[in-house]
């Protein structure tokens, strides 16, 4: 029921979705408005089968805080969603709605992996030259330790390994966002994520410092950031995207010369199209259960997206692989272990 559109997106992704999952096993629980739901499930009779309908009148609009939600969150359709997770009826939830809400509901009803990790993080996966780079967090951790950046490293990598790379057993490298590449640049909490990460033995190849130009370059498969930059960054480049695709057509309709080519050309602007859009997307990462944020905007491919991306993430394995270097983490943050990875640090200055 959330998002900008609500339904009208939320049913025609479902379709979209089975249709990519080509044949996978599938199936929908739609928490909402039964009226409101089935007037749209009449768009995609082939799609009924699959869809069983969860029906309740309360909804947590996208104005109210998250506070407000917890409090009379329950019965709502949000709620109903990560709930259906906790009693083992779903495998992931997927909802366009309010992500503070869903974020307190989500860590209420799954609680966290482990008794490390403090908050979930939002992921981005990002366009790049050399495919797509996750991006991580965007916008739901503002001021970060260097033990936090560490375990967004740990759970980008798990991400990565189960979304986007081929092999299973691939090792995802991964960087730290900064604002040069040199050891001694940044402020006191990268530079400490970094030397934990160099010193941690995760199963990623860890890169060291990377810079903002890396992003689109995909210099790594990962990078990591506090949700301040994060979401700063991750707000310019989608304005990029946009300013980019509005200036290309502006440019090919300016008169007919130019209407002619862009018909000729129409093949290879809808694949740089395609290329350029992000995946509708961002999921709570460090949660006991499979949830991801679809952009409250997007149309029903980008909804396609997520649910696509929360197949992927619940077929994977990839919280027992955030829990294993988490166990890791907790070695390397250890009293001594600390000193030694200080220690070492400045006998190698």
């Amino acid at each position: 029921m959330g998002g900008d559109h609500g339904p009208p997106v939320a049913v025609a992704g479902a379709a979209e979705a089975t249709r990519r999952l080509s044949g996978r096993p599938v199936r929908f629980l739609l928490h909402g408005d039964e009226a409101r739901i089935e007037a749209e499930l009449r768009r995609f009779e082939a799609l009924r089968p699959l869809v069983e309908i969860r029906h309740t009148a309360q909804i947590i609009s996208g104005e109210e805080k998250p506070a407000q939600a917890l409090r009379r969150g329950k019965g709502s359709s949000l709620w109903n969603a990560v709930e259906a997770i906790r009693q083992g009826e779903a495998a992931a939830a997927v909802s366009g709605g309010n992500t503070g809400a869903l974020m307190a509901i989500s860590k209420l009803i799954l609680r966290m992996i482990g008794s490390g990790l403090e908050r979930p993080a939002i992921v981005a996966s990002w366009p790049t030259a050399r495919g797509v780079t996750a991006l991580l967090d965007v916008g739901a951790n503002i001021d970060c330790a260097a033990s936090q950046l560490v375990e967004f490293a740990i759970m980008g990598d798990a991400f990565y390994r189960a979304v986007h790379a081929a092999d299973p057993a691939y090792r995802p490298t991964v960087g730290v966002l900064n604002v040069g590449s040199e050891e001694m640049k940044g402020h006191e909490e990268v530079r400490e994520a970094n030397r934990l990460l160099r010193a941690g033995g995760f199963d990623f190849d860890y890169r060291g410092f990377v810079e903002g130009n890396d992003i689109a370059g995909g210099a790594v498969d990962v990078i990591v950031t506090d949700g301040f930059t994060g979401n700063i960054a991750l707000k310019t480049g989608e304005g990029l995207a946009r300013f980019f695709a509005a200036s290309l057509k502006q440019s090919l309709t300016g008169d007919p010369l130019s209407m002619a080519g862009a018909v000729l050309a129409k093949g290879g602007l809808d694949r740089l199209r395609a290329r350029l859009t992000p995946p509708g997307g961002g999921p709570l990462l460090g949660l006991n259960g499979t949830v991801v944020k679809s952009h409250g905007g997007t149309d029903a491919s980008g909804f396609a997206d997520a649910i696509k991306i929360a197949y992927d993430l619940a077929a994977s394995r990839y919280i027992e692989e955030i829990g294993r270097n988490i166990e890791r983490l907790s070695v390397a943050l250890a009293p001594d272990a600390t000193n030694n990875v200080v220690s070492e640090a400045k006998s190698a200055e």
